[in-house]
């Protein structure tokens, strides 16, 4: 008798998905071993990054997919409208549902229970499988995602599982921390910065040619389009911290070489993105960091990083081996071509000083950026 994890294993592989991000579910143990012995995986330390990473590795030819647990959906609904439906980026969302079946955690119960009213009224699409034999229901759900370009959540309750033969968790070997050690050199100084995040960008600009861009959300964006609008920009207007996630889903599915600016205040609010990005260590990912110390699209309200938090530091802590520090023209342009050239993940931290250039909005929708981008990099 198949099990219904082998089943969903085998819808899964029709339907062509070819890369999951995961987050662990005690419910679906004996499912999450199949995932990683039959595709392409990347674990997941918070459910938004997930999002940028399968948003990326869409727009690069990609089919992906995210196996969650269901209470991660309430750190995701933003990310998923303003990026997956605003943009038209289609995403099947298998989530095991907690808090309605046989639930023994109280806590889990309220965000379960109210789970498909908070999904109705965020308009996102959702499938209830509460029986095994409605696991052709998740062959809908991955379809209707990707014919219809927005995200879709398959909701599976415990039920499922009761019956299943497969025990392949039991034959898992334990977790063996490994033993390792850190040496390596680093640029503690911040100098003086000499430049403002337009003068970085610029710099930058002048040295694209086939680069795939993430700009990174607000003002950011709007400076980059005023130096060089490109096809292959990818310009965001919401899901913030999501940059480098979507320049990591990128880079995973192609073979281009993929540059992403991003900015303190992301960077802080997703420091997951460098976990994962050092962990798949993409050789054709180049991460800018441009460190004004400031919230620079909402008025210039200090960050962490004004004072306390060294973001090559925190690159370095996360495992990106290959980091520079620079706050002139002259050392970003060198450390940019170094990083071009080297074949290695790279992370630069840009410093430079607070404040905007005065740029009108970009005259695109978010549907029409990505579309444009698609067809430029396919």
């Amino acid at each position: 008798m198949i099990s219904p994890e082998d089943t969903i294993i085998e819808i899964m592989k029709n339907n062509g998905i070819d890369m999951v991000a995961t987050l662990p579910c005690d419910r679906i143990k004996n499912l999450l071993p199949l995932i990683t012995s039959n595709f392409p995986e990347i674990p997941l330390t918070r459910e938004e990054n997930g999002i940028g990473i399968c948003a990326g590795a869409y727009m690069a030819g990609g089919k992906p997919m995210m196996v969650i647990q269901s209470t991660g959906l309430g750190n995701m609904i933003n990310a998923l409208e303003s990026l997956n439906i605003a943009c038209q980026i289609p995403l099947p969302i298998f989530a095991s549902w907690r808090g309605v079946y046989n639930e023994r955690i109280e806590a889990q119960k309220p965000f379960g229970q109210h789970l498909p009213r908070i999904l109705k009224s965020a308009e996102i699409q959702y499938t209830i499988v509460d029986k095994p034999d409605k696991l052709y229901l998740l062959n809908h759900g991955i379809r209707d995602a990707y014919e219809n370009l927005r995200p879709h959540v398959i909701l599976f309750s415990p039920m499922v599982w009761e019956g299943s033969s497969c025990r392949i968790w039991d034959e898992q070997e334990p977790v063996v921390f490994r033993k390792r050690s850190y040496e390596f050199t680093f640029k503690g100084k911040i100098a003086e910065p000499e430049m403002m995040r337009f003068d970085a960008i610029s710099t930058i600009a002048l040295l694209l040619d086939k680069e795939i861009v993430v700009a990174n959300i607000g003002i950011p964006c709007k400076e980059l389009y005023a130096v060089s609008d490109r096809d292959l920009n990818f310009y965001m207007f919401g899901s913030m911290g999501l940059a480098s996630s979507i320049g990591l889903g990128f880079a995973l599915m192609s073979e281009q070489r993929v540059v992403v600016l991003d900015g303190d205040g992301s960077i802080l609010m997703n420091p997951n993105a460098l976990l994962e990005a050092a962990r798949a260590s993409p050789s054709n990912l180049t991460i800018v960091a441009l460190d004004n110390g400031a919230y620079g699209s909402t008025g210039s309200q200090e960050t962490f990083t004004a004072r306390f938090l060294d973001i090559e530091l925190l690159a370095r802590g996360c495992g990106i081996e290959n980091t520079v520090k620079v706050n002139t023209k002259e050392e970003l342009l060198n450390a940019f071509l170094a990083a071009q050239e080297s074949g290695e993940l790279t992370l630069i931290h840009v410093i430079i000083k607070p404040g905007n250039k005065d740029f009108p909005n970009i005259p695109l929708t978010p549907a029409e950026i990505t579309s444009r981008f698609m067809r430029a990099v396919q």
